[in-house]
């Protein structure tokens, strides 16, 4: 008689399925990496100025098409450069056009790294750590979207880490979409609105974002991302205390 059942028969199988989802990844991720890292480059993208010019004047579907893709397997990978092609891109596209666009595929890579983290981690993380982390699960379907829309204001923390700890929690996909659609936006401003002001992506290549923001206005930029992404968690804990203060019983005491 059989005695394994099919969950127990399946599970192997499924954990040896995403190891070596995430080996592929990784090897196709170093690959990419180390294959056009170098192309990605502000050095390199400038030496080839006129002619990406020249793609956009004629091929001009292809050049938003391809510029985007490249923008989320970067992102979705977790690959060196997003800053970079942000800067390029704001050059290249121009503001307005560049923030659309780079918005856009940021947060595609964003819940492209977070869905991967997710099946390849979750369920062994939540198996492990599962009792010690409710308490923790249960607080974040609350106000997961207040955190996730600190972190992303705020520019001391990395997004690929974000990206890959939010696909560990139990936050759903469309509340992760929105809220880095919005919380990105204003670091995604800045860094375009720099590749834009710059005349040549030599300038920027030597001088980077101090070719239009003196170190005070980068000084004040990141404080002020700081605070903003502190202000709505201040808002709520005010509120939730507001609303917890007990009224004491010896205050209705009759005399």
């Amino acid at each position: 008689m059989n005695d394994t059942t099919p969950s127990a028969q399946t599970r192997p199988g499924r954990t040896l399925w995403k190891v070596g989802l995430f080996l592929l990844i990784v090897i196709v991720a170093a690959v990419l990496y180390f294959s056009f890292g170098d192309h990605l480059t502000l050095e390199s993208l400038a030496r080839q100025e006129s002619r990406l010019r020249t793609y956009q004047q004629y091929q001009p579907i292809l050049v938003y098409g391809s510029a985007f893709l490249i923008y989320v397997i970067v992102t979705g990978l977790s690959l060196p450069g997003a800053a970079v092609l942000t800067l390029v891109y704001g050059w290249f596209f121009g503001l307005y056009s560049g923030v659309l666009l780079v918005s856009f595929a940021s947060t595609a890579g964003a819940s492209l790294a977070f869905l991967l983290s997710r099946f390849l981690f979750r369920d062994a993380i939540q198996q492990r750590f599962g009792e010690k982390l409710r308490t923790f699960n249960q607080s974040l379907e609350r106000e997961g979207p207040f955190y996730l829309f600190t972190l992303r204001l705020i520019p001391a923390v990395p997004f690929f880490v974000i990206n890959a700890v939010m696909g560990l929690t139990p936050l759903k996909l469309r509340t992760f979409w929105w809220v880095s659609q919005l919380g990105m936006l204003p670091g995604t401003f800045v860094y375009v609105y720099a590749g834009s002001r710059v005349p040549d992506l030599q300038t920027l290549a030597d001088q980077g974002l101090k070719a239009v923001f003196e170190p005070r206005q980068l000084t004040q930029i990141f404080l002020a991302f700081t605070l903003l992404g502190i202000f709505p968690l201040l808002i709520r804990f005010l509120m939730q205390t507001i609303r917890k203060d007990p009224v004491q019983p010896e205050d209705h005491q009759t005399e």
